[in-house]
Protein backbone atom coordinates (compact mmCIF):
# COMPACT_ATOMS: atom_id res chain seq x y z
CA UNK A 1 0.00 0.00 0.00
CA UNK A 2 1.67 3.08 -1.22
CA UNK A 3 0.55 5.85 1.81
CA UNK A 4 1.06 8.66 -0.47
CA UNK A 5 -1.66 7.48 -3.08
CA UNK A 6 -4.44 7.73 -0.52
CA UNK A 7 -6.30 11.09 0.78
CA UNK A 8 -7.79 11.24 4.21
CA UNK A 9 -11.07 13.16 4.86
CA UNK A 10 -12.25 14.10 8.47
CA UNK A 11 -15.56 15.73 9.56
CA UNK A 12 -16.52 17.24 12.53
CA UNK A 13 -20.58 16.42 12.47
CA UNK A 14 -22.69 17.03 14.98
CA UNK A 15 -22.78 13.83 16.49
CA UNK A 16 -19.83 12.08 15.44
CA UNK A 17 -16.18 13.06 14.21
CA UNK A 18 -15.29 10.70 11.20
CA UNK A 19 -12.29 10.42 9.18
CA UNK A 20 -12.23 8.75 5.99
CA UNK A 21 -9.69 7.49 3.83
CA UNK A 22 -9.59 6.47 0.36
CA UNK A 23 -7.10 6.18 -2.71
CA UNK A 24 -7.26 6.66 -6.55
CA UNK A 25 -9.91 4.58 -6.98
CA UNK A 26 -12.44 7.29 -5.04
CA UNK A 27 -13.76 4.37 -2.74
CA UNK A 28 -13.82 4.90 0.79
CA UNK A 29 -11.09 1.52 1.77
CA UNK A 30 -10.75 2.63 5.64
CA UNK A 31 -12.31 4.78 8.87
CA UNK A 32 -12.44 5.95 11.96
CA UNK A 33 -14.89 7.81 14.61
CA UNK A 34 -16.08 9.17 17.58
CA UNK A 35 -18.84 10.08 19.27
CA UNK A 36 -20.29 13.59 20.41
CA UNK A 37 -23.17 15.36 21.54
CA UNK A 38 -23.51 19.36 21.62
CA UNK A 39 -24.39 20.51 25.37
CA UNK A 40 -26.68 23.32 26.14
CA UNK A 41 -24.93 25.38 28.69
CA UNK A 42 -26.34 28.80 29.69
CA UNK A 43 -28.91 28.95 27.15
CA UNK A 44 -25.70 28.40 24.22
CA UNK A 45 -25.47 25.07 22.40
CA UNK A 46 -21.77 23.89 22.40
CA UNK A 47 -18.72 22.16 22.43
CA UNK A 48 -16.01 22.43 24.76
CA UNK A 49 -12.52 23.09 23.15
CA UNK A 50 -10.64 19.97 24.53
CA UNK A 51 -13.30 17.84 23.55
CA UNK A 52 -12.66 18.30 19.95
CA UNK A 53 -8.79 18.17 20.55
CA UNK A 54 -9.85 14.28 22.29
CA UNK A 55 -12.16 13.07 19.69
CA UNK A 56 -10.20 14.33 16.69
CA UNK A 57 -7.34 11.86 18.71
CA UNK A 58 -9.35 9.06 19.51
CA UNK A 59 -11.12 9.60 15.40
CA UNK A 60 -7.79 9.26 13.93
CA UNK A 61 -6.23 6.68 16.41
CA UNK A 62 -9.41 4.21 15.14
CA UNK A 63 -8.37 5.28 11.55
CA UNK A 64 -4.45 3.93 12.63
CA UNK A 65 -5.97 0.59 13.87
CA UNK A 66 -8.47 0.26 10.69
CA UNK A 67 -5.48 0.67 7.75
CA UNK A 68 -3.72 -1.34 10.46
CA UNK A 69 -5.80 -4.45 10.71
CA UNK A 70 -6.74 -3.83 6.26
CA UNK A 71 -3.40 -3.47 5.14
CA UNK A 72 -0.66 -4.30 7.72
CA UNK A 73 0.62 -1.13 7.50
CA UNK A 74 0.93 2.09 9.64
CA UNK A 75 -0.46 4.91 9.03
CA UNK A 76 2.44 7.47 8.84
CA UNK A 77 1.65 9.67 5.94
CA UNK A 78 -1.03 10.34 3.78
CA UNK A 79 -0.64 12.53 -0.04
CA UNK A 80 -3.57 15.46 1.50
CA UNK A 81 -5.77 15.65 4.26
CA UNK A 82 -9.00 17.97 4.85
CA UNK A 83 -10.47 19.28 7.56
CA UNK A 84 -14.28 19.95 7.31
CA UNK A 85 -16.98 20.93 10.35
CA UNK A 86 -20.42 22.06 11.07
CA UNK A 87 -20.90 25.13 9.01
CA UNK A 88 -21.18 28.12 11.08
CA UNK A 89 -21.55 29.24 14.66
CA UNK A 90 -18.71 31.42 16.42
CA UNK A 91 -15.00 31.14 17.85
CA UNK A 92 -13.74 34.17 18.61
CA UNK A 93 -9.81 34.76 19.99
CA UNK A 94 -7.62 37.12 20.95
CA UNK A 95 -4.32 38.59 19.00
CA UNK A 96 -2.62 35.49 20.23
CA UNK A 97 -5.15 33.00 19.04
CA UNK A 98 -6.49 32.32 22.90
CA UNK A 99 -9.76 31.60 22.67
CA UNK A 100 -12.37 34.03 24.19
CA UNK A 101 -15.55 32.33 25.05
CA UNK A 102 -17.29 28.84 24.43
CA UNK A 103 -18.06 27.70 20.99
CA UNK A 104 -21.38 28.45 19.81
CA UNK A 105 -22.68 26.00 17.66
CA UNK A 106 -24.82 26.48 14.40
CA UNK A 107 -28.00 25.28 16.84
CA UNK A 108 -28.43 28.55 18.66
CA UNK A 109 -30.95 31.02 17.88
CA UNK A 110 -29.52 33.73 20.16
CA UNK A 111 -28.70 36.29 17.57
CA UNK A 112 -32.31 37.41 16.35
CA UNK A 113 -31.65 41.33 16.43
CA UNK A 114 -28.65 40.97 15.10
CA UNK A 115 -29.63 39.15 12.03
CA UNK A 116 -32.61 40.69 11.01
CA UNK A 117 -31.02 44.49 11.36
CA UNK A 118 -27.92 43.17 9.11
CA UNK A 119 -30.42 41.76 6.76
CA UNK A 120 -31.78 45.08 6.28
CA UNK A 121 -28.35 46.93 6.08
CA UNK A 122 -27.18 44.75 3.37
CA UNK A 123 -30.27 43.52 1.74
CA UNK A 124 -29.13 40.17 1.89
CA UNK A 125 -30.54 37.41 3.83
CA UNK A 126 -28.52 37.13 7.00
CA UNK A 127 -29.14 33.86 9.34
CA UNK A 128 -28.95 33.60 12.84
CA UNK A 129 -26.32 30.97 13.01
CA UNK A 130 -23.87 32.72 10.58
CA UNK A 131 -20.79 33.85 12.16
CA UNK A 132 -21.21 37.61 11.13
CA UNK A 133 -24.65 37.17 13.58
CA UNK A 134 -23.15 35.96 16.24
CA UNK A 135 -20.27 38.79 16.44
CA UNK A 136 -23.02 41.50 15.62
CA UNK A 137 -24.72 40.31 18.75
CA UNK A 138 -22.33 40.24 20.72
CA UNK A 139 -21.32 43.72 19.82
CA UNK A 140 -25.21 44.70 20.76
CA UNK A 141 -25.06 42.56 23.99
CA UNK A 142 -21.42 44.43 24.87
CA UNK A 143 -20.10 41.57 25.90
CA UNK A 144 -17.22 41.63 27.60
CA UNK A 145 -14.77 39.67 25.02
CA UNK A 146 -15.64 42.25 22.40
CA UNK A 147 -13.01 44.09 23.23
CA UNK A 148 -10.13 41.63 22.89
CA UNK A 149 -11.57 40.15 19.83
CA UNK A 150 -8.94 39.90 16.95
CA UNK A 151 -10.09 36.96 14.97
CA UNK A 152 -13.17 35.28 14.35
CA UNK A 153 -13.51 31.19 13.07
CA UNK A 154 -15.38 28.69 12.26
CA UNK A 155 -15.23 25.33 13.57
CA UNK A 156 -12.65 23.61 10.71
CA UNK A 157 -10.99 26.94 10.26
CA UNK A 158 -9.98 26.66 13.64
CA UNK A 159 -9.04 23.09 13.96
CA UNK A 160 -6.85 23.78 10.19
CA UNK A 161 -4.89 26.48 11.92
CA UNK A 162 -4.56 23.88 14.90
CA UNK A 163 -2.65 21.49 12.80
CA UNK A 164 -0.98 24.07 9.65
CA UNK A 165 -0.85 27.58 11.55
CA UNK A 166 -2.42 29.00 8.64
CA UNK A 167 -5.33 31.33 9.17
CA UNK A 168 -7.70 29.97 6.20
CA UNK A 169 -10.77 29.15 4.85
CA UNK A 170 -12.44 27.14 2.13
CA UNK A 171 -15.58 29.38 -0.06
CA UNK A 172 -18.31 27.41 1.12
CA UNK A 173 -17.64 27.49 4.83
CA UNK A 174 -16.90 31.39 4.37
CA UNK A 175 -20.40 31.64 2.67
CA UNK A 176 -21.73 30.74 6.25
CA UNK A 177 -19.48 33.65 8.03
CA UNK A 178 -20.19 36.41 5.45
CA UNK A 179 -21.92 36.61 2.43
CA UNK A 180 -19.75 36.51 -0.41
CA UNK A 181 -18.88 37.73 -3.87
CA UNK A 182 -18.73 34.99 -6.75
CA UNK A 183 -17.50 37.11 -9.63
CA UNK A 184 -14.38 37.64 -7.26
CA UNK A 185 -14.17 34.45 -4.73
CA UNK A 186 -13.94 36.53 -1.42
CA UNK A 187 -15.94 38.39 1.14
CA UNK A 188 -18.45 40.84 -0.22
CA UNK A 189 -16.22 44.21 -0.15
CA UNK A 190 -19.40 46.74 -0.17
CA UNK A 191 -21.00 44.68 2.95
CA UNK A 192 -17.71 44.52 4.16
CA UNK A 193 -17.54 48.12 4.63
CA UNK A 194 -21.13 48.76 5.16
CA UNK A 195 -19.94 46.87 8.54
CA UNK A 196 -17.35 48.59 9.46
CA UNK A 197 -19.04 51.60 9.56
CA UNK A 198 -21.29 49.98 11.15
CA UNK A 199 -19.00 48.37 14.43
CA UNK A 200 -15.43 49.34 13.68
CA UNK A 201 -14.41 45.88 12.52
CA UNK A 202 -12.93 45.26 9.13
CA UNK A 203 -14.26 41.46 8.60
CA UNK A 204 -11.65 41.09 5.70
CA UNK A 205 -8.89 41.47 8.79
CA UNK A 206 -10.85 39.31 11.47
CA UNK A 207 -11.93 36.74 9.19
CA UNK A 208 -9.81 33.98 7.52
CA UNK A 209 -8.49 33.96 4.20
CA UNK A 210 -11.25 32.64 1.46
CA UNK A 211 -9.33 30.02 -0.66
CA UNK A 212 -11.38 27.57 -3.22
CA UNK A 213 -11.46 24.31 -3.73
CA UNK A 214 -7.93 22.78 -5.58
CA UNK A 215 -5.87 25.78 -3.67
CA UNK A 216 -3.66 24.77 -0.53
CA UNK A 217 -4.34 25.84 2.51
CA UNK A 218 -0.84 24.58 4.40
CA UNK A 219 1.00 21.79 5.20
CA UNK A 220 0.96 19.90 8.46
CA UNK A 221 3.14 21.00 10.86
CA UNK A 222 4.82 18.82 13.75
CA UNK A 223 3.00 20.57 16.35
CA UNK A 224 -0.49 19.45 14.06
CA UNK A 225 0.86 16.67 13.63
CA UNK A 226 1.39 15.57 17.26
CA UNK A 227 -2.00 17.18 18.34
CA UNK A 228 -3.53 14.82 15.13
CA UNK A 229 -1.42 11.75 16.44
CA UNK A 230 0.15 11.81 20.06
CA UNK A 231 1.96 8.54 19.11
CA UNK A 232 4.44 10.77 17.13
CA UNK A 233 4.52 8.31 13.98
CA UNK A 234 2.61 10.77 11.64
CA UNK A 235 4.72 12.68 9.76
CA UNK A 236 4.71 16.64 9.47
CA UNK A 237 4.58 18.28 5.79
CA UNK A 238 1.34 16.81 4.13
CA UNK A 239 -1.14 19.34 2.05
CA UNK A 240 -3.91 20.32 4.02
CA UNK A 241 -7.31 21.67 1.38
CA UNK A 242 -8.95 24.16 2.03
CA UNK A 243 -11.08 23.71 5.35
CA UNK A 244 -15.10 23.27 4.65
CA UNK A 245 -18.08 23.37 6.04
CA UNK A 246 -20.63 20.19 6.09
CA UNK A 247 -22.57 22.04 2.95
CA UNK A 248 -19.67 22.19 1.14
CA UNK A 249 -18.72 18.42 1.32
CA UNK A 250 -22.42 17.28 0.80
CA UNK A 251 -22.19 18.85 -2.55
CA UNK A 252 -19.03 17.00 -3.26
CA UNK A 253 -19.83 13.36 -2.05
CA UNK A 254 -23.29 13.77 -4.33
CA UNK A 255 -21.80 15.11 -7.37
CA UNK A 256 -24.26 18.22 -6.67
CA UNK A 257 -21.97 20.83 -7.86
CA UNK A 258 -22.90 21.62 -11.39
CA UNK A 259 -25.88 24.49 -11.96
CA UNK A 260 -29.32 22.86 -11.57
CA UNK A 261 -27.91 20.09 -9.37
CA UNK A 262 -28.67 19.55 -5.65
CA UNK A 263 -28.58 17.49 -2.62
CA UNK A 264 -30.02 16.89 0.49
CA UNK A 265 -27.98 15.98 3.28
CA UNK A 266 -30.40 14.67 6.54
CA UNK A 267 -29.07 13.52 9.97
CA UNK A 268 -29.25 15.86 13.18
CA UNK A 269 -30.51 18.91 10.97
CA UNK A 270 -30.99 18.68 7.11
CA UNK A 271 -29.75 21.03 4.35
CA UNK A 272 -30.82 21.27 0.32
CA UNK A 273 -28.25 22.86 -1.56
CA UNK A 274 -29.54 23.53 -5.23
CA UNK A 275 -26.64 25.02 -6.89
CA UNK A 276 -27.93 28.14 -9.38
CA UNK A 277 -26.88 30.80 -11.77
CA UNK A 278 -28.40 33.97 -10.24
CA UNK A 279 -28.70 35.25 -7.03
CA UNK A 280 -32.56 35.09 -5.58
CA UNK A 281 -34.35 37.33 -3.71
CA UNK A 282 -34.21 38.05 -0.56
CA UNK A 283 -36.04 34.72 1.60
CA UNK A 284 -35.40 34.72 5.59
CA UNK A 285 -36.38 31.07 4.67
CA UNK A 286 -33.62 30.92 2.20
CA UNK A 287 -29.27 31.58 2.33
CA UNK A 288 -27.26 32.24 -0.32
CA UNK A 289 -24.04 30.04 0.04
CA UNK A 290 -21.70 28.57 -2.67
CA UNK A 291 -19.62 25.89 -3.94
CA UNK A 292 -16.54 24.59 -3.10
CA UNK A 293 -15.47 26.25 -6.08
CA UNK A 294 -17.43 29.83 -5.18
CA UNK A 295 -20.68 29.60 -7.61
CA UNK A 296 -23.72 30.56 -5.90
CA UNK A 297 -26.23 27.89 -3.96
CA UNK A 298 -29.25 28.43 -2.72
CA UNK A 299 -29.35 26.93 0.57
CA UNK A 300 -32.36 25.81 2.95
CA UNK A 301 -30.49 25.07 6.60
CA UNK A 302 -33.36 23.29 9.05
CA UNK A 303 -31.84 22.89 12.66
CA UNK A 304 -34.40 19.96 13.33
CA UNK A 305 -34.43 16.78 11.46
CA UNK A 306 -33.38 13.82 12.90
CA UNK A 307 -33.15 14.22 16.68
CA UNK A 308 -36.88 13.29 17.51
CA UNK A 309 -36.75 10.20 15.79
CA UNK A 310 -33.93 8.75 17.18
CA UNK A 311 -35.65 9.34 20.58
CA UNK A 312 -38.80 7.21 19.65
CA UNK A 313 -36.03 4.66 18.31
CA UNK A 314 -34.09 4.65 21.06
CA UNK A 315 -37.63 4.46 23.68
CA UNK A 316 -38.57 0.81 21.29
CA UNK A 317 -35.10 -0.16 22.02
CA UNK A 318 -35.52 -0.06 25.66
CA UNK A 319 -38.90 -1.66 25.34
CA UNK A 320 -37.37 -4.38 23.47
CA UNK A 321 -34.16 -4.79 26.10
CA UNK A 322 -37.02 -4.68 29.08
CA UNK A 323 -38.85 -7.31 27.01
CA UNK A 324 -35.92 -9.81 26.65
CA UNK A 325 -35.28 -9.13 22.54
CA UNK A 326 -31.48 -7.94 22.07
CA UNK A 327 -31.86 -6.09 19.17
CA UNK A 328 -29.28 -5.04 16.92
CA UNK A 329 -29.55 -0.98 16.66
CA UNK A 330 -28.93 -0.90 13.23
CA UNK A 331 -31.63 -3.17 12.42
CA UNK A 332 -33.81 -1.84 15.19
CA UNK A 333 -33.27 1.63 13.09
CA UNK A 334 -34.19 0.01 9.67
CA UNK A 335 -37.50 -1.93 11.03
CA UNK A 336 -38.59 0.96 12.50
CA UNK A 337 -37.81 3.37 8.69
CA UNK A 338 -38.66 0.49 7.06
CA UNK A 339 -42.37 -0.10 8.38
CA UNK A 340 -43.12 4.16 8.07
CA UNK A 341 -43.63 3.35 4.39
CA UNK A 342 -46.55 1.29 5.46
CA UNK A 343 -48.56 4.28 7.18
CA UNK A 344 -50.84 6.12 5.55
CA UNK A 345 -50.08 9.18 2.58
CA UNK A 346 -50.99 12.04 5.09
CA UNK A 347 -50.09 9.93 8.17
CA UNK A 348 -54.13 9.64 9.31
CA UNK A 349 -54.55 12.13 11.85
CA UNK A 350 -51.31 11.75 13.27
CA UNK A 351 -49.00 14.88 13.96
CA UNK A 352 -45.74 15.56 15.45
CA UNK A 353 -43.14 18.33 15.51
CA UNK A 354 -39.52 17.44 15.89
CA UNK A 355 -38.28 21.25 16.90
CA UNK A 356 -35.56 20.19 19.84
CA UNK A 357 -34.24 24.13 19.20
CA UNK A 358 -35.35 27.13 17.45
CA UNK A 359 -35.85 27.03 13.92
CA UNK A 360 -35.17 29.52 11.66
CA UNK A 361 -37.15 28.80 8.17
CA UNK A 362 -40.04 28.95 10.74
CA UNK A 363 -39.11 31.59 12.93
CA UNK A 364 -38.87 29.56 16.35
CA UNK A 365 -36.04 31.01 18.94
CA UNK A 366 -36.88 27.54 21.01
CA UNK A 367 -38.17 24.08 20.62
CA UNK A 368 -40.51 21.57 22.14
CA UNK A 369 -40.96 18.58 20.62
CA UNK A 370 -44.31 17.04 20.45
CA UNK A 371 -46.70 14.06 19.19
CA UNK A 372 -50.59 14.59 19.65
CA UNK A 373 -53.24 13.06 17.36
CA UNK A 374 -57.21 13.40 17.16
CA UNK A 375 -59.03 11.51 19.41
CA UNK A 376 -60.92 9.18 16.36
CA UNK A 377 -57.58 8.61 14.91
CA UNK A 378 -56.17 4.77 14.96
CA UNK A 379 -52.64 5.26 16.36
CA UNK A 380 -50.56 2.28 14.27
CA UNK A 381 -46.82 1.84 14.53
CA UNK A 382 -46.79 2.58 10.49
CA UNK A 383 -48.35 5.70 11.13
CA UNK A 384 -46.65 6.85 14.12
CA UNK A 385 -43.26 6.23 12.52
CA UNK A 386 -43.94 7.60 9.08
CA UNK A 387 -45.66 11.07 10.75
CA UNK A 388 -41.83 11.29 12.47
CA UNK A 389 -39.86 10.90 9.22
CA UNK A 390 -42.67 13.17 7.83
CA UNK A 391 -42.00 15.89 10.55
CA UNK A 392 -38.00 15.42 9.93
CA UNK A 393 -38.59 16.81 6.08
CA UNK A 394 -41.57 19.03 6.70
CA UNK A 395 -39.61 22.41 7.55
CA UNK A 396 -36.96 21.70 4.50
CA UNK A 397 -40.56 20.91 2.53
CA UNK A 398 -41.41 24.48 3.12
CA UNK A 399 -38.55 25.96 2.15
CA UNK A 400 -38.22 24.10 -0.94
CA UNK A 401 -41.45 25.37 -1.92
CA UNK A 402 -40.26 28.69 -1.84
CA UNK A 403 -37.20 27.49 -4.29
CA UNK A 404 -40.00 25.94 -6.60
CA UNK A 405 -42.24 29.74 -6.68
CA UNK A 406 -38.72 31.25 -7.59
CA UNK A 407 -38.28 28.82 -10.52
CA UNK A 408 -35.26 27.77 -9.60
CA UNK A 409 -34.58 23.90 -11.68
CA UNK A 410 -33.44 20.93 -10.47
CA UNK A 411 -32.26 18.23 -12.95
CA UNK A 412 -31.11 16.09 -10.68
CA UNK A 413 -31.12 15.76 -6.71
CA UNK A 414 -29.12 13.10 -4.27
CA UNK A 415 -29.58 12.19 -1.00
CA UNK A 416 -27.40 11.53 1.74
CA UNK A 417 -26.86 11.26 5.65
CA UNK A 418 -28.06 8.89 8.56
CA UNK A 419 -31.77 9.52 7.05
CA UNK A 420 -31.12 8.08 4.15
CA UNK A 421 -29.21 4.78 5.41
CA UNK A 422 -32.15 2.29 5.23
CA UNK A 423 -33.29 2.03 1.70
CA UNK A 424 -36.07 3.59 0.36
CA UNK A 425 -37.65 5.07 3.28
CA UNK A 426 -36.30 8.06 3.25
CA UNK A 427 -36.19 8.79 -0.07
CA UNK A 428 -39.12 7.95 -0.84
CA UNK A 429 -40.71 10.23 1.90
CA UNK A 430 -38.35 13.01 0.49
CA UNK A 431 -39.71 12.47 -2.90
CA UNK A 432 -42.74 13.10 -1.49
CA UNK A 433 -41.91 16.11 0.33
CA UNK A 434 -40.64 18.06 -2.85
CA UNK A 435 -42.69 16.19 -5.44
CA UNK A 436 -39.26 15.26 -7.46
CA UNK A 437 -37.56 11.56 -8.18
CA UNK A 438 -34.99 11.38 -5.37
CA UNK A 439 -31.20 9.35 -5.97
CA UNK A 440 -28.89 8.11 -3.45
CA UNK A 441 -25.33 6.65 -4.15
CA UNK A 442 -23.84 3.79 -2.66
CA UNK A 443 -21.41 5.79 -0.94
CA UNK A 444 -24.54 7.83 0.73
CA UNK A 445 -23.90 6.79 3.91
CA UNK A 446 -20.18 8.26 4.06
CA UNK A 447 -21.42 11.79 4.00
CA UNK A 448 -19.18 14.59 4.87
CA UNK A 449 -15.75 13.00 5.40
CA UNK A 450 -15.76 11.28 2.09
CA UNK A 451 -17.18 14.07 0.26
CA UNK A 452 -13.67 16.26 1.93
CA UNK A 453 -11.46 13.57 1.28
CA UNK A 454 -12.74 14.20 -2.58
CA UNK A 455 -11.76 17.68 -1.89
CA UNK A 456 -8.43 16.38 -0.63
CA UNK A 457 -7.89 14.50 -4.01
CA UNK A 458 -8.83 17.16 -6.01
CA UNK A 459 -6.77 19.48 -4.85
CA UNK A 460 -3.53 16.75 -5.27
CA UNK A 461 -4.82 15.15 -8.60
CA UNK A 462 -7.43 17.10 -10.00
CA UNK A 463 -4.78 19.70 -11.87
CA UNK A 464 -5.86 21.38 -14.92
CA UNK A 465 -9.25 20.32 -14.45
CA UNK A 466 -12.58 22.00 -12.93
CA UNK A 467 -13.96 20.44 -10.11
CA UNK A 468 -17.13 19.64 -11.80
CA UNK A 469 -15.69 17.26 -14.52
CA UNK A 470 -12.80 15.93 -12.25
CA UNK A 471 -16.16 14.86 -10.36
CA UNK A 472 -18.13 13.72 -13.40
CA UNK A 473 -15.17 12.01 -15.24
CA UNK A 474 -12.98 10.34 -12.46
CA UNK A 475 -14.89 10.01 -9.15
CA UNK A 476 -18.28 9.54 -10.36
CA UNK A 477 -18.17 8.09 -13.74
CA UNK A 478 -18.84 4.35 -13.18
CA UNK A 479 -20.84 5.15 -10.02
CA UNK A 480 -24.15 3.26 -8.76
CA UNK A 481 -27.00 4.95 -8.11
CA UNK A 482 -30.63 3.99 -6.91
CA UNK A 483 -33.26 6.51 -8.09
CA UNK A 484 -36.60 6.60 -6.43
CA UNK A 485 -40.57 8.82 -7.18
CA UNK A 486 -42.82 8.75 -4.73
CA UNK A 487 -46.26 8.30 -6.00
CA UNK A 488 -48.84 10.53 -6.71
CA UNK A 489 -51.07 9.65 -3.18
CA UNK A 490 -47.70 10.05 -1.47
CA UNK A 491 -46.86 13.40 -2.69
CA UNK A 492 -50.49 14.72 -2.30
CA UNK A 493 -50.65 13.00 1.44
CA UNK A 494 -47.44 14.97 2.24
CA UNK A 495 -49.47 18.68 1.02
CA UNK A 496 -52.14 17.75 3.16
CA UNK A 497 -49.73 16.88 5.99
CA UNK A 498 -47.56 20.20 5.62
CA UNK A 499 -51.19 21.86 5.91
CA UNK A 500 -51.89 20.65 8.72
CA UNK A 501 -48.44 20.95 10.22
CA UNK A 502 -48.28 24.68 9.56
CA UNK A 503 -51.47 24.90 11.86
CA UNK A 504 -49.96 22.80 14.58
CA UNK A 505 -46.46 25.35 14.70
CA UNK A 506 -49.30 27.27 16.82
CA UNK A 507 -49.40 24.66 19.15
CA UNK A 508 -45.45 24.44 19.18
CA UNK A 509 -45.23 28.11 20.22
CA UNK A 510 -47.92 27.38 22.95
CA UNK A 511 -45.81 24.74 24.31
CA UNK A 512 -42.42 27.42 23.83
CA UNK A 513 -44.72 29.61 26.60
CA UNK A 514 -45.85 26.74 28.81
CA UNK A 515 -42.73 24.98 28.98
CA UNK A 516 -40.75 27.46 28.98
CA UNK A 517 -37.81 26.28 31.64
Amino acid sequence: MDLRKTVIGIELGSTRIKAVMTDTSFKPIASGDFEWENRLENGIWTYHYDEIVTGLQTCFSRLKDDVRQKFGTELTTTGAIGISAMMHGYIPTDKNWNTLCGFRTWRNTITGEAAEKLTQLFNFNIPQRWCISHLYQAILNKEEHVKDIAHVETLASYVNRLLTGENNIGIDDASGMFPIDSTRLDYNSDMADKFLALTGFDIRKVFPKVLVAGQVSGKLTKEGALLLDPTGKLEAGIPLAPPEGDAATGMAATDAVRVNTGNVSAGTSDFAMIVTDKRLGVHREIDMVTTPSGKPVAMVHCNNCTTDINSWVNLFGEFAEKAGFDIDRNRLFTLLYSVSLEGKADCGGLMSCNYYSGEGVTDFDGGRPFFIHRPDSQVTLPDFMRTHMMSAMATLKIGMDILRAENVTIDKIFGHGGYFKTPVAGQRILSAAIGAPVSVMETAGEGGPYGMALLAAYMIWGAGESLEDFLDDKVFKDSRTQTIMATDEEVKGFDTYIGEYKKALEIERKALEVFNA
